[in-house]
């Protein structure tokens, strides 16, 4: 085993810091745990773990330890640019993060999704169409549940499908999916990639171990990734909901079809689906490409994408209270993301919009209310800045409050019968919340807790 007499340091001390210690417990390697919040709760750590060869350390890294760092594994959340972490790569120490540690145990095939928007909902489905075909599934990656948690679990016979991050794909080495997807990209976190084209690189970097046996699935609508599939080795199958294709996914009179170049499927109809608006139906063609690629039968694609739901948090219906209905889009972290919420709607809609600050900007999200809008609740760090958007783009039925009870307290009151209030952020949850499912809850939780 590569790992065997190595010195291990696993940065953070969330799920998938633990999730890797837990994978590595059975190496004969040197093991350090190390997060940065000095405050941590140590015993809570170790309940985790279980296991006292362990070595946790928490606020400042040693430099003793620094230097016998033979292999340095990074949580998502950590950027690669924080000095600590150059030091050590500057000493020629491989700086790993989860998704490539989990790869290094993993067995089956693989199918790496990734993308600004659309993500969380066709790894879903991806993962409800292999589940009609294969026996043994694995749902993980960004949607919640570390790739290291299930790769020992993993079996020759497996299908593996993964929501990538930018963040886990910036530090990624031999990680090869046998099916890779780009959905779409749009500026988002460059707070943390700064340039646009480091963000894009970072995207891109999920086909960069793939050969000609290999598949790459792109949305040909995004020209980045019309260009980026001209590049390729592996073989390309676009997705489009705007126009016919030779060979790949597209929408046809309200049908989803797939053509592999000679024969032409029917699918699936759109009104056959369980999820709202056009960004949905594209992604259930990424997911429908990935069945055909993963050698699903397309009886068993069309019976999975007719069964899905969407998932909690993705322009979610909440409740309908005195005629009005709630929706949580709670995972509508980004601009893009939050103008497929808007359009999804079908009436008039209060919308509840702000949060932190990603170095977004919000001037073709404020055009995308294109007068559906009625009223925009804005709090968070991100809501003078909001506001100041919105006066430029002439739009005045703004208000800022200071609470996200009040935020829903004002929805409720200024939408009538027949509309919506939709919940869908533009932003980033944290400093007002723990993450965006928090958000999303709460949320649910006021609404449901309302008067009929």
């Amino acid at each position: 085993m590569i790992f065997d007499n190595k010195n291990i340091l696993v940065v953070g001390a969330g799920k998938s810091g633990i999730s890797a210690i837990n994978l590595l417990k059975n190496t004969n390697a040197k093991l350090y745990l190390f997060d940065g919040n000095a405050d941590a709760d140590v015993e809570a750590v170790k309940a985790q773990i279980n296991d006292d060869n362990v070595t946790i350390i928490l606020g400042n890294l040693p430099l003793a330890v620094k230097n016998e760092i033979d292999l340095l594994i990074l949580s998502p959340g950590v950027p690669v640019d924080l000095d600590f972490v150059t030091e050590i790569s500057n000493n020629n120490v491989p700086v790993w993060g989860e998704i490539e540690l989990a790869y290094a145990f993993a067995k089956g095939k693989i199918v790496g999704i990734t993308g600004t928007n659309g993500k969380t909902t066709t790894t879903a489905l991806t993962g409800q169409i292999m589940k009609e075909y294969y026996k043994s599934v694995f749902v993980v990656g960004n949607i919640g549940i570390p790739y290291t948690q299930v790769a020992a679990d993993t079996k020759d016979d497996s299908a593996t499908v993964i929501e990538l991050s930018s963040f886990q794909l910036e530090t990624i080495h031999d990680f090869r999916p046998d099916v890779s997807m780009i959905l779409n990209i749009t500026p988002d976190h460059l707070n943390r990639h700064h340039t646009m084209e480091n963000y894009i690189l970072a995207k891109e970097n999920v086909t960069m171990n793939q050969g000609a046996d290999d598949t790459c699935i792109l949305n040909y609508e995004d020209e980045v990734l019309r260009e980026f599939g001209k590049k390729l080795s592996c073989k390309v199958v676009f997705f489009s909901s705007a126009r016919k294709l030779d060979k790949g996914v597209y929408l046809e009179n309200g049908r989803i079809m797939y053509s592999d170049g000679e024969k032409t499927t029917d699918v699936v109809g759109t009104d056959e689906l369980n999820i709202l608006g056009t960004h949905n139906h594209e992604n259930a063609m990424a997911a429908i490409a990935a069945g055909f690629a993963m050698g699903v039968p397309c009886e068993c694609i069309a019976k999975a994408a007719k069964e899905f739901v969407a998932v909690e948090h993705r322009i979610e219906y909440v409740a309908t209270k005195k005629g009005v209905k709630y929706y949580n889009d709670s995972k509508g972290t980004n601009p893009d993301a939050a103008i497929k919420g808007i359009q999804a709607m079908q009436s008039k809609t209060v919308l509840i919009a702000g949060g932190y600050d990603k170095g977004s900007d919000y001037d073709e999200w404020i055009d995308a209310f294109d007068g559906k809008v009625k009223k925009l609740i804005l709090l968070g760090q991100t809501a003078n800045k909001i506001a100041q958007a919105c006066e430029k783009a002439g739009f005045k039925d703004y208000v800022i409050t200071d609470t996200f009870e009040n935020a829903v307290n004002m929805a409720k009151n200024e939408a009538c019968e027949g509309e919506c209030v939709l919940l869908s952020p533009a932003c980033a949850s944290w400093g007002m919340f723990k993450n965006y499912e928090q958000r999303g809850q709460i949320f649910k939780d006021y609404v449901n807790a309302m008067e009929d």
